[in-house]
C-alpha cells in the first residue's frame, strides 16, 4: 500500500471540519484562452471526443472575443479566444501561452459566494454581474486564486438556456464521437517555490476548503528531482485541487519546467474521469493523443504488491494495461487506474489524466516514482531536465 503521509480516508470525518460558508455543487465549466478557438476545439472534439454545444462570436454581436462552448458528459470546456489586439486576453496569451484562465464553480446563490470569499481576503475578478436573455438569467461572479487563474461562481438556478446568456447554439455536421469521458475528477495547480502553504492556507482561509492529503520530496521524487504536494477539497468532497510546488533536486523539475514556460503559477493538468479507461485510452490512441512512456515491465510486475487485499478485486487484465501504458495503485479504500497525456500544446505546460477510481480516493502515490521517470525522459528530449 503507498506511503502516504497524513492521510485520513474517513473523508466524512476531516470534510466536517470544511466550513460550510461556501456550498459548491460542481465544476460549471472551464475556460481556456487559445491563441485560435476555431482550430482548438476542431482538436478537442477530433481527439477527445467533445460535441459542439454552443458559441459566442461576431454573429452573435460580440466583437470582442469568440468561445467556442465543447460538452462531454458533465465535463464543460470553453475555448476563448481574442478578436483584436487591444484585449487583454492578448496579454495573457503571450505570457502564458494557451492555458486555463477560469475553473468556473457552479454554486447556488454566486453573490453570496463572492461576498463571502472577498470578505475573507479573495481578490475580486468580476463584481455579481446579472445576464439574462430569453431563457432566464445567470448570475456570475468571480475571484482571483494562484498566479492570473480565476474561479467564477455561477449561478444558473433561474436559466434554461444552452450556456449562457449570450450564447447561441452551436450546430455542426462534424460530430465525432464520445470517447467516455464522464467528469472532472480534479484539477492540479502548479505555485511557486515555498508558495504552496500559502494557497493552502487561502484555499482553508478563503474558501472553506481542507487538507485531507499531503505528499513530500521524501515521497515524491526520482534522482533527479522532487515536489511537494497538497491535495484541498471543498466540504462535499466533489471539488479537489492538488497544489504543487518544486522540491531541490539534481536537475530541473517537472514544476519547474512549467513554472518556467507557463511564466507563472497555473492549471497544470485536469484529471478527467471514466467508467472505462481501456476503452477510453484505446480511442484516444486511435485519434491521436500522445500519452508518457509506458513503466517497464517491471512496474506492471510488481502491480500485486501494489493492490495487496485488492487483488480479487482487479477486473482488468496487467497485460492489457501494459500494452496501453494504464497505472494502478491502490488504498484502503480500493484501486485505481491512470494514465496521462504528454503537454497538449507546443510550450510544455497543461496536460490531461484520464482517471477510473475502483472505489480509491488517493492520486496514485504508488505511481509517483514511474510518472515522473516517464516525465523526465519527455523532458531530456525537451532539453529542460
Amino acid at each position: 500500500m503507498s506511503d502516504i503521509k497524513n492521510v485520513n480516508y474517513g473523508l466524512e470525518k476531516i470534510f466536517k471540519d470544511a466550513k460550510d460558508f461556501l456550498p459548491l455543487l460542481g465544476t460549471d465549466y472551464i475556460e481556456f484562452y487559445v491563441g485560435n478557438a476555431k482550430q482548438a476545439a476542431h482538436y478537442y472534439k477530433t481527439a477527445f471526443g467533445f460535441q459542439s454545444a454552443a458559441y459566442k462570436g461576431l454573429e452573435t454581436g460580440c466583437k470582442e472575443f469568440a468561445s467556442y462552448v465543447l460538452k462531454q458528459d458533465k465535463i464543460r470546456l470553453v475555448l476563448t479566444t481574442p478578436l483584436n489586439s487591444s484585449s487583454p486576453i492578448n496579454q495573457h496569451l503571450a505570457k502564458h501561452g494557451d492555458g486555463v484562465k477560469v475553473v468556473a464553480l457552479w454554486v447556488e446563490d454566486a453573490k453570496k459566494s463572492w461576498e463571502e470569499t472577498t470578505k475573507r481576503g479573495a481578490k475580486s475578478f468580476m463584481e455579481p454581474t446579472v445576464e439574462k436573455d430569453e431563457h432566464g438569467e445567470v448570475v456570475r461572479a468571480g475571484i482571483y486564486t494562484y498566479g492570473e487563474t480565476v474561479h467564477m461562481f455561477v449561478e444558473r438556478k433561474n436559466y434554461n438556456g444552452i450556456f449562457l446568456p449570450g450564447y447561441e447554439k452551436w450546430e455542426s455536421d462534424y460530430n465525432p464521437s464520445s470517447v467516455g469521458l464522464k467528469y472532472v475528477d480534479h484539477m492540479v495547480g502548479n505555485v511557486g517555490w515555498n508558495e504552496m502553504n500559502t494557497w493552502v492556507k487561502w484555499y482553508e482561509d478563503v474558501m472553506g476548503f481542507v487538507n485531507f492529503l499531503s505528499f513530500d520530496d521524501k515521497q515524491i521524487h526520482t534522482e533527479y528531482s522532487a515536489l511537494m504536494s497538497k491535495v484541498m477539497s471543498n466540504g462535499n468532497g466533489r471539488i479537489k485541487f492538488p497544489i504543487n510546488e518544486p522540491a531541490e533536486g539534481k536537475k530541473r523539475s517537472q514544476i519547474e519546467e512549467y513554472l518556467d514556460y507557463y511564466e507563472g503559477p497555473g492549471v497544470q493538468h485536469i484529471a478527467v474521469a471514466t467508467d472505462d479507461i481501456i476503452k477510453t485510452v484505446a480511442q484516444l490512441r486511435e485519434r491521436g493523443i500522445e500519452f508518457l512512456s509506458t513503466p517497464p515491465e517491471e512496474y506492471y510486475n510488481a502491480a500485486p504488491g501494489r493492490l495487496e487485499e485488492h487483488n480479487h478485486e482487479l477486473q482488468e487484465d496487467l497485460k492489457v494495461l501494459m500494452s496501453l501504458g494504464i497505472m494502478i495503485d491502490a488504498d484502503e479504500e480500493g484501486y485505481l487506474l491512470q494514465i496521462f497525456t504528454k503537454p497538449v500544446e507546443d510550450r510544455p505546460t497543461l496536460f490531461f489524466e484520464i482517471i477510473q477510481r475502483m472505489g480509491a480516493k488517493g492520486f496514485g502515490a504508488g505511481n509517483f516514482k514511474a510518472l515522473f521517470e516517464s516525465i523526465e525522459r519527455e523532458q531530456a528530449k525537451r532539453g529542460t531536465l
